[in-house]
């Protein structure tokens, strides 16, 4: 298994605003391979929100087939709509292998 991490600085206090947007594409449900996503914020910073998305894929495999799909490129286009400019500051993806587990 692996999870697949976006970890995404935003403008202070958007963080909770954007986070309902990733767990809203029930695309990701038809996908094989895919187990779930997790949105964490963190507002400790004082100049930013940090956002975690975390999604976990049973390999890299499927998560390549999802990344490469029109699904998600249709889920990642920004709306030309939208006049306000991007609360992104930055973002970083960060793929790693579940190495260890504790569950209750």
């Amino acid at each position: 298994m692996i999870t697949v991490t976006n970890r995404i600085q935003v403008k202070k206090g958007m963080g909770m605003k954007m986070a309902p947007a990733f767990t809203a594409n029930q695309r990701l449900l038809k996908f094989d391979g895919f187990e779930k996503v997790e949105v964490n914020v963190s507002t400790q910073h004082e100049d930013y929100d940090e956002m975690q998305v975390m999604m976990y894929w049973n390999s890299k495999e499927e998560f390549e087939v999802w990344r490469n799909s029109d699904d998600f490129k249709n889920a990642h286009k920004r709306d030309g709509g939208d006049a306000g400019e991007s609360p992104v500051i930055k973002s970083e993806l960060i793929v790693a292998e579940v190495a260890a587990v504790l569950t209750k």
